[in-house]
């Protein structure tokens, strides 16, 4: 998987990074900041213990691939 980062010009993502994408390459868009609301201190404290249980996860070799993580959020 390649992340390239880009802007909205004229309602058209333009590519910022430099290099080519393949013709026909699939592609994920996901908008990124200003409009997301803050999160409260609760939600914050859930997402640390997620990342440290996902962390411990990791550590024990319990893994999935970027393909299956991509079929998963797909589904939700």
């Amino acid at each position: 998987m390649t992340i390239l980062r880009g802007h909205v010009e004229g309602g058209r993502v333009v590519v910022d990074d430099e290099g080519e994408l393949p013709e026909g390459a699939e592609v994920e868009i996901a908008i990124l900041g200003a409009e997301e609301e803050e999160m409260t201190p609760e939600e914050w404290a859930e997402l640390k213990a997620s990342i440290n249980r996902g962390l411990e996860e990791a550590a024990r070799g319990e893994l999935i691939s970027a393909d299956e993580l991509r079929r998963r959020l797909r589904e939700t």
